[in-house]
């Protein structure tokens, strides 16, 4: 399969998307492989609670519900605001849960936070916007945060593997160190951790 030479853009995932008022293109909210992969994030992170959580690709705010209780703030951004409404609606509960429309790494979320997930996000970008992604990272991450990388491991047309997205990244955040790796058949599971003296 050939592989896309450029970073997917936002108008791709507002195709996904469409005009649903409840979208679902992956099956966030039915697939048993979400469901598990959920447990799993939810499973591997180093504290009980955050204080201020960004999850990065939010998409309909499944994986930010779930996030939801382990954190005293969380936002949650995307490049889809079909998507984002959805995830208002669903996360309507959470007060303390917010959400942004933001196309990285160009733009990028103000504020600071000891948790940053991306799950099945990175392979979507080039190595060159994956090095601008980690320097992003590098701003805003806390001393003593967690950064959480989540990889779905099949075949596809993004611009990179999830192991090459993964492993892109992981050499970027050279200011964070490899805590804990887990994989599947289907995803890898990764998670650094920032020392207090790194960030």
């Amino acid at each position: 399969m050939t592989r896309r030479d450029a970073s997917l853009t936002p108008d791709y995932f507002a195709g996904l998307y469409g005009a649903d008022p409840d979208p679902d293109p992956w099956g966030f909210t039915t697939s048993a492989y979400e469901a598990a992969k959920y447990a799993a994030t939810l499973a591997v992170l180093p504290r009980d609670r955050y204080a201020s959580g960004l999850e990065i690709g939010c998409s309909i705010g499944v994986l930010t519900q779930r996030l939801a209780p382990r954190c005293e703030t969380l936002l949650g951004v995307d490049v889809v605001e079909t998507a984002l409404t959805a995830a208002r609606a669903r996360n309507a509960a959470t007060p303390w849960v917010r959400f942004e429309p933001c196309a990285i790494p160009d733009a990028w979320p103000s504020g600071r936070f000891d948790l940053i997930v991306l799950s099945e996000v990175a392979y979507f970008f080039t190595r060159a916007d994956i090095a601008r992604i980690a320097a992003r990272i590098g701003a805003s991450i806390l001393p003593g945060g967690d950064i959480v990388l989540v990889h779905w491991l099949g075949e596809t047309d993004y611009p990179l593997s999830g192991d090459g997205a993964a492993e892109a990244l992981i050499a970027e955040v050279r200011f964070a160190q490899v805590v804990h790796q887990a994989r599947t058949d289907a995803y890898r599971l990764d998670v650094l951790h920032v020392d207090e003296a790194s960030a």
